[in-house]
């Protein structure tokens, strides 16, 4: 029996690599694919959903929902890594759809339709999701679940020395979905971080005569140079594949019950992800967090997805 699924996402290279692996996949039927802002604009966003759907051509098109632009959006700037369009500078070519669907309309219309059935899978910041709930409170209530990749316990940040990413992006929508009364499951970057891809992943990708292929192939050289360049690291991470695979393969992971909340005021911790962790917490546990993993599983579990989608393009 698949699973329904709508996946969100800001449309960078481990985004790109995390759809990758979903479109394939048997076990998932795919209702939406919603872009978001983050790692690159909402223009960007919407129009990168737009070219890798085009590019890798699966049988059943999902339906798309277009980024919209975040308020208070802090300046960051993530393009060091994966370039001024969020795939490595590719420059992919794009026929542009006219008048899509808000993301968040359409996050509430796939769960309207189908009630207790969808999982929503957050890669990127939460702000769609959010933005759903607050158009229409009764959906919180018709998710099956939702996976957030996100977030920190012991591990620090990715963007200040305290926040990662989608919870420093737009924490408000963060500590909204944190809070929500819905099933959650938190891949952090304790755990992603884990998972790491050496310069030798290119040769385990598919050929270049498949579409899949011929995508990864152009969007992660880019990657491995800036890991190289700016970080000094001969590895990269992709987090959004691991938190794809959290969803498609959970028993690599090992989960704990938390209650987590999201920093959503502070000047030096804004996006910090809170764990009452106490010998007698006070806070209500309202998330399953994912605190380990099989680290060499998930590397070839995430390989694997990959060929598979090589082979079916």
């Amino acid at each position: 029996m698949t699973r329904k699924v709508i996946i969100d996402c800001d449309m960078g290279t481990d985004d790109a690599v995390a759809l990758c692996m979903a479109l394939f996949d048997e076990r998932l039927d795919i209702l939406a694919l919603t872009a978001t802002e983050g790692c690159v604009t909402a223009d960007q966003a919407t129009r990168n959903l737009q070219a890798i759907v085009g590019m890798l051509d699966p049988d059943r098109h999902p339906r798309l929902g277009a980024a919209t632009s975040t308020e208070n959006a802090p300046a960051v700037n993530t393009t060091y890594l994966y370039g001024e369009d969020g795939l490595g500078n590719t420059g992919f070519e794009v026929s542009e759809l006219q008048h899509m669907m808000p993301a968040d309309k359409l996050i509430v219309d796939c769960i309207r339709a189908n009630p207790g059935d969808v999982t929503v899978v957050c890669l990127g910041p939460y702000t769609n999701l959010a933005r759903a709930f607050r158009r229409d409170p009764y959906v919180t209530e018709q998710v099956d679940r939702i996976v957030m990749m996100g977030g920190s316990i012991r591990a620090g940040g990715n963007i200040t020395q305290a926040a990662e990413f989608n919870c420093y992006f737009d924490p408000q929508s963060a500590q909204e979905v944190f809070c929500s009364r819905t099933t959650k499951t938190l891949v952090p970057l304790d755990v992603t971080r884990e998972v790491k891809f050496g310069l030798d992943l290119i040769d385990k990708l598919p050929e270049r005569y498949c579409r899949a292929g011929e995508f990864l192939r152009q969007i992660l050289p880019y990657a491995f140079r800036a890991y190289r360049q700016k970080l000094g690291q001969e590895d990269i991470n992709l987090n959004d594949a691991v938190g794809i695979l959290a969803m498609l393969e959970p028993e690599l992971f090992e989960f704990e019950p938390m209650a987590g909340q999201v920093e959503t005021e502070g000047q030096l911790t804004r996006g910090v992800t809170v764990f009452d962790r106490r010998m007698a917490p006070e806070w209500r546990n309202n998330m399953e967090v994912a605190t380990s993993l099989k680290h060499e599983q998930a590397e070839a579990a995430i390989v694997k997805s990959l060929c598979l989608a090589g082979n079916a393009t």
